[in-house]
């Protein structure tokens, strides 16, 4: 059984991971709320990303995999957001990842093989209109998770998933009304937006021994936006 702690498991993507993996694995939720884990078998550590730093103590002397999962979808035309909105989505996408795998390290390379799963975008490869300042803190996690996986493979293995839009409440702006989602779908080849369902099997995969020879890829989970034609 395999210790593996998600940063921001309480809803959306994380909390598919959480309620996946429970039965499995001995899996820590580490996020500012506890909504939607009360019936799930995991161990809730009250964590805020952007301000708190993790209490090694409270989790277990070896971690075999760590998913981060807090981000921002930030859309706005690039001449009206200033400096300090590129700085916010560089916090949270990207700064506060930076805190937290230097802070668990130890107990990741105390493992045999650690597995670590972070969250990029299908906007960090394809140019999309109004999406400079998420695209610019996503593709930095995507350099930065190659440049880690070298640096300690074959001890830490480290992946990227890279979702299209995904029916999480992070994007319920985007997909308030049928008509959102509609047009969202059509955007996709595969004619729907993503479920948390969707993302949450992929690192699953990433996190167990059946990806053991897998590291520094991103893997585009997107509906075949980044690389198909869309059928009119």
């Amino acid at each position: 059984m395999k210790n593996i702690l998600i940063i921001g498991g309480s809803y959306g993507i994380g909390l598919a991971l959480a309620q996946e993996l429970q039965y499995t694995n001995k899996v820590f939720v580490a996020s500012r709320t506890n909504d939607n884990l009360a019936n799930l078998s995991v161990t809730h550590l009250p964590f805020d990303a952007t301000t708190d730093t993790l209490d090694l103590q409270q989790l277990p002397a070896t971690l075999d995999g760590l998913v981060y999962c807090p981000g921002s979808i930030n859309l706005r035309p690039f001449r009206g957001l200033k400096p300090e909105a590129f700085e916010a989505d560089m916090q949270i996408n990207f700064f506060s990842l930076i805190k937290v795998i230097q802070t668990v390290l130890p107990i990741l390379t105390a493992s045999e093989q650690a597995s670590i799963v972070l969250f990029s975008s299908v906007a960090a490869t394809m140019g999309m209109p109004f999406h400079t300042s998420v695209a610019a803190s996503k593709g930095a996690i995507e350099g930065f998770a190659k440049a880690l996986a070298a640096e300690y493979a074959p001890k830490i293995r480290v992946n990227v998933i890279a979702p299209s839009l995904t029916d999480t409440p992070l994007a319920e702006k985007f997909l308030s009304s049928d008509e959102k989602k509609e047009k969202s779908a059509l955007r996709h080849p595969m004619k729907r937006v993503g479920t948390p369902e969707d993302i949450a099997s992929m690192a699953s995969f990433l996190l167990s021994n059946s990806s053991s020879w897998i590291s520094g890829q991103v893997f585009p989970v997107d509906g075949g936006m980044s690389t198909l034609l869309v059928n009119s």
